[in-house]
């Protein structure tokens, strides 16, 4: 048995924990820079606010509604992600983090009054215990237990939603389009509709074999999992290949000394990610960019320059980064965008060490390790490189005109109880 556990609304969850006024009211949160709508209450989607819908069109009719407007504030979502996954590992630890509201959980398969019985009480504890709301769908396979969730949405299934007996899944899969299948994509559900497969029971009593022929092997397990039959297991967390940390500034920046500090700090996070996952980089990849809707002249530079040896020591990485933004600037544009992504990460333990180079890890190794362990302690930024000029921070910070306080992550923003 599978259940997918999601966070309902998660960003306007987040926000509710903190701050009970905005129960049953409408809610929106902001991306960064304040520029599209990227999550709504059930309130505000009664308003037919559209998701991804640019701000500054519907601010008039926000305003009109009364609607709450608040800023990404990723520091608290991702610290509330953390709190609800640690929760759910509480009931069990065969656990596969999915996205920053949504997990997998896999355990024995019981009856379905057990199972039901189970969720509730996962459900009940996890809101409990951190105050977010989820809904969990049952199912014997991933793709059952995905769309099972869209039905746990629904107010008459109380947030739960059993998918594993055969009946169920008769009355269910012929009302859930081709293209609302996990992993079927507009093109490929053309592609069905082109013969004759337009809903999920549709394609659950095809043939596996002719799907495969006709769209590979992928579709052809969606199939099998369809019919009961789990080809999809909880995954492991592979450690990534390629690690990016980029952002919108929120002003334009015209000078290369602080778009080198931008970098300095980008990579600073980018190789504490990749510590983080016990690897080190062969390459790194700089860019920068203007803004393409403006009518000022245009460049959009980027650099790939490659390590002699594999390497997770944040200040060498910093020295190539800083001679890549010397290589790609160019003076008399008003740069919108800019990051760095460290490329072709390998394990730490696989070391191919160059001939004509001393190349002793040790040393940078204890040092990086050092520097983490206070920075986790301390909070980050303790210890930072010489190359990190912090007062020039708000000039490339994001547009943030209506953040919420960090209310679990720093301390003179902790909330006050009166």
């Amino acid at each position: 048995m599978f259940a997918l556990v999601d966070c309902n609304n998660f960003y306007v969850s987040c926000e509710r924990v903190f701050n009970p006024c905005l129960i049953n009211q409408p809610v929106v949160v902001l991306s960064n820079n304040d520029g599209c709508i990227i999550a709504r209450s059930n309130e505000a989607k009664a308003l037919n606010i559209p998701m991804g819908a640019p701000f500054h069109i519907y601010r008039d009719f926000i305003n009109a509604h009364r609607v709450k407007v608040y800023s990404s504030n990723y520091p608290l979502y991702g610290d509330m992600s953390n709190r609800v996954m640690m929760s759910l590992a509480e009931f069990n630890p065969n656990l596969e983090v999915y996205s920053i509201d949504e997990a997998f959980l896999k355990f024995n398969q019981t009856s379905g009054t057990n199972s039901r019985r189970g969720a509730l009480k996962i459900k009940e504890s996890i809101f409990k215990w951190t105050g977010i709301p989820v809904s969990i769908g049952l199912g014997p396979t991933k793709t059952l237990a995905k769309i099972a969730n869209t039905f746990a949405k629904k107010n008459n299934h109380h947030g739960v939603f059993d998918l594993s007996s055969k009946t169920k899944q008769e009355e269910t899969l012929k009302d859930i389009n081709i293209e609302n299948i996990w992993g079927i994509s507009k093109r490929w559900g053309s592609k069905l509709r082109m013969i004759g497969i337009g809903n999920a029971l549709q394609l659950r009593d095809s043939s596996p074999r002719r799907i495969r022929q006709y769209l590979g092997v992928v579709v052809e397990r969606i199939v099998y999992e369809l019919q009961g039959v789990a080809c999809l297991d909880i995954n492991e967390i592979l450690p990534k290949k390629n690690i990016m940390c980029s952002r919108s500034f929120g002003n334009v920046i015209s000078e290369k000394t602080i778009l080198k500090q931008f970098i300095v700090e980008h990579t600073i996070r980018a190789c504490e990610k990749m510590r983080n996952q016990n690897t080190r980089a062969q390459s790194v990849y700089i860019f920068l960019k203007t803004n393409k809707f403006n009518k000022e002249k245009q460049y959009n530079g980027g650099i790939v320059l490659g390590l002699n040896t594999p390497c997770s020591d944040t200040a060498q990485i910093i020295k190539l980064t800083s001679s890549a933004v010397d290589m790609i600037y160019r003076p008399g544009y008003l740069y919108q965008k800019a990051g760095i992504m460290l490329l072709d990460l390998i394990p730490e333990g696989i070391n191919q060490y160059d001939f004509f180079e001393n190349t002793n890890y040790s040393l940078s190794d204890k040092r990086m390790k050092v520097v983490d362990l206070l920075n986790k302690k301390f909070g980050a930024g303790t210890i930072a490189n010489g190359g990190l000029r912090s007062k020039n921070k708000e000039k490339w910070d994001s547009k943030k005109y209506y953040l919420s306080p960090r209310y679990t992550t720093q301390w003179d923003e902790l909330p006050h109880v009166t």
